[in-house]
């Protein structure tokens, strides 16, 4: 495993008479691992305060295609799992710190890690959530890999 420092930026996005407008951004930088199997590649990073997760890992899977996402540990009552590839829904139970809720999932877009120049690889993930009819956005999510001596843990 290789230790990374990771950027990750989070959009809830909503529509204003036909215009995307961002609602809530939350950005933050941490420290994580990194390794590839194959033309896979995982990734695992302690998730934020700012989050809401403080005390939860995030570990991905990553393919050219697809993203999946699990988060484990408190304040979390069960592991939460989401997959994200382009077109397709995804159907499943998002824990937490009240108990589980149902959700779907349509991911609009997703690319694999791309170079995003001076050694810096990026993730995208643009997709649109449903939690049991209680909550509907669109969200952007973009993970970014460091060099391990740039940012701040946060």
């Amino acid at each position: 495993m290789k230790d990374i420092m990771l950027r990750i930026t989070g959009k809830t996005v909503r529509q204003d008479e036909g215009a995307e407008k961002n609602e809530d951004v939350m950005e933050f930088v941490t420290a994580g691992q990194l390794y590839h199997r194959g033309t896979t590649t995982f990734i695992k990073y302690p998730e934020s305060e700012l989050s809401g997760l403080e005390g939860c890992t995030t570990s991905l899977i990553i393919t050219k295609d697809k993203v999946k996402m699990r988060r484990t540990g408190q304040p979390l009552a069960a592991d939460t799992e989401m997959e994200f590839k382009k077109g397709e829904r995804f159907y499943g139970m998002y824990e937490t710190p009240f108990g589980p809720v149902s959700m779907e999932l349509l991911t609009n877009d997703v690319t694999g890690l791309e170079e995003a120049g001076e050694g810096r690889q990026k993730l995208s993930i643009d997709y649109h959530i449903s939690l049991r009819g209680l909550m509907e956005s669109r969200n952007k999510l973009e993970l970014e890999i460091m060099h391990p001596s740039e940012g701040k843990i946060q």
